[in-house]
């Protein structure tokens, strides 16, 4: 049960019946996720009883990082919608560029943005403006939401400060430096033909409206929650006391939140320092690292602690709630509503992120990982494209863009070491391998359902927009330093 081919097969086989429960007989995809990953774990000879805690442990690990920072990241974006500071950003970014060019404002945005923050986190801050921008020019959302997801998905397989290309550099003794460069000289590109034209073009083939969730939330709970004289309470239940014995309700009875005084909107410079806190905190934590280079250090030791995600997003909610709400007049009441508002989405959100990590956790516990690597090193292929290939298999294998750059630089490193290579070659290396594992985003990967869920586009759509975008991008990457490995 352990033969190479028998585990690539139950690998495919189970991706396949994960795509037929989930576009075919349409079951939720969180249950159909946990269904697939346990029937492949038993077909390919886990033990029983670990599976459950492989199982746990792939769930753990996704959301360990992913949780907190969905939950912050969607008080943020509520903070920014209801108080039209997202608006605000949109609207200059479509003066600035035009409205015909929103989807360039989005990808550049993304692009710059993606460098110090990761995927995950670059697309939960910045999806307020894509909201905003697809309410206001009403195309489908893919229109939107594909340049901005593309530009970030790019730069975080082919750029430091990312752990990926991080790891490979330190793996392969590359030049961080020369990494930097390669790696924006094939990222752009990519992102210009997978990013921009192909989202330009599928974008007029698949509509997807805006979420409902999203319409949600472009309303202000607190502001909005009164009822209309004579309606019924929303869980249904028959009026009491005094309503009841005058059969209707009595409007002597009735609440609503008090109005609050609102002052003027925060400036266009404000809401984008705020977007742009968590980010340059990150960014200092990053280079902290970098430039001063000693753990014991006490200002590295802070920025490291500011700079991480979790307390980036966490710091830039609170900012947000002062000067976006407190400053401007709200009450304390009307801070938690819209805060408890912004959550209600996320719940099935973080289940299907979490489920395909669990099933990505599955599929690398059952060998299929090492079993693909092993079978592509004795090819004889020529090293830049050795990388691609493993890193695309691996990433196709399990899902993670990390673990197949980091899992391809350990399987190639002593490869690489006996060839003598230039500085320049094996800086090419390390982003064809970036590329390879930024192809092929599918129903493992949990960025996969992070876009999906995200920008309520179908199973299906996601497949046919984001996993094409992604692959077109990671090809090209690959396809642009395969070229300059000739040259250089």
């Amino acid at each position: 049960m352990d033969s190479p081919a028998y585990l690539l097969t139950v690998a495919a086989v189970g991706i396949a019946l994960l795509l037929l429960l989930i576009i075919k007989i349409r079951l939720d995809p969180f249950v159909s996720l946990l269904l697939v990953s346990a029937a492949v774990a038993v077909a390919a000879g886990i033990p029983l009883s670990e599976i459950v805690p492989d199982m746990e442990a792939g769930m753990g690990k996704v959301l360990a990082h992913v949780a907190p920072i969905v939950g912050l990241g969607a008080m943020l974006g509520k903070m920014l919608e209801v108080s039209g500071g997202a608006q605000k950003i949109a609207d200059r970014l479509l003066k600035l560029f035009g409205q015909h060019r929103a989807p360039l404002a989005l990808g550049v945005t993304g692009l710059v943005f993606g460098i110090p923050v990761f995927f995950d986190v670059g697309v939960i801050v910045l999806a307020p403006l894509v909201y905003a921008a697809a309410k206001r020019g009403g195309k489908s959302m893919l229109y939107y939401a594909l340049p901005l997801a593309g530009g970030l998905a790019i730069v975080h397989g082919l750029l430091p400060p990312h752990p990926g290309p991080v790891a490979a550099a330190g793996l392969l003794n590359a030049s961080m430096g020369l990494i930097i460069v390669f790696g924006l000289i094939c990222a752009i590109p990519a992102w210009i033909l997978g990013g921009l034209l192909y989202s330009k073009w599928i974008s007029k083939r698949i509509f997807v409206p805006i979420p409902d969730y999203v319409e949600e939330s472009f309303h202000d709970e607190f502001t909005e929650g009164a009822r209309p004289l004579g309606e019924l309470p929303a869980d249904g239940s028959a009026p009491t006391g005094s309503d009841a014995s005058s059969g209707g309700v009595n409007p002597s009875t009735m609440t609503a939140p008090v109005a609050t005084e609102q002052r003027p909107e925060a400036g266009f410079l404000t809401v984008l320092g705020i977007i742009l806190l968590p980010i340059v905190l990150i960014l200092l934590q990053t280079f902290s690292g970098i430039i001063i280079n000693d753990p014991e250090n006490t200002v590295q030791q802070v920025l490291s602690f500011i700079g991480a995600p979790l307390m980036a997003l966490l710091i830039s909610v609170l900012v947000s709630f002062y000067v976006l709400g407190v400053r401007r007049g709200w009450s304390a009441k009307h801070l938690v509503t819209v805060a408890e508002s912004a959550l209600k989405p996320v719940g099935m959100i973080l289940l299907v992120v979490g489920a395909g990590g669990v099933f990505g956790s599955i599929l690398v516990a059952s060998g299929v990982g090492d079993v693909l690597s092993s079978s592509l090193t004795s090819t004889g292929l020529p090293l830049i494209v050795l990388a691609f290939v493993i890193a695309l298999a691996l990433r196709i294998a399990q899902g993670s863009a990390t673990v197949a750059i980091v899992a391809t630089s350990g399987i190639i490193a002593g490869l690489v070491e006996n060839a003598h290579l230039s500085p320049a070659h094996l800086a090419l290396i390390c982003v064809a391998m970036g590329a390879g594992a930024t192809s092929t985003s599918h129903v493992n990967d949990a960025g996969y359902w992070l876009v999906s869920r995200y920008f309520g586009i179908s199973e299906k759509d996601t497949l046919k927009s984001w996993t094409v975008l992604e692959t077109i991008m990671g090809f090209t990457a690959f396809g642009v330093a395969a070229a300059l490995s000739l040259v250089v």
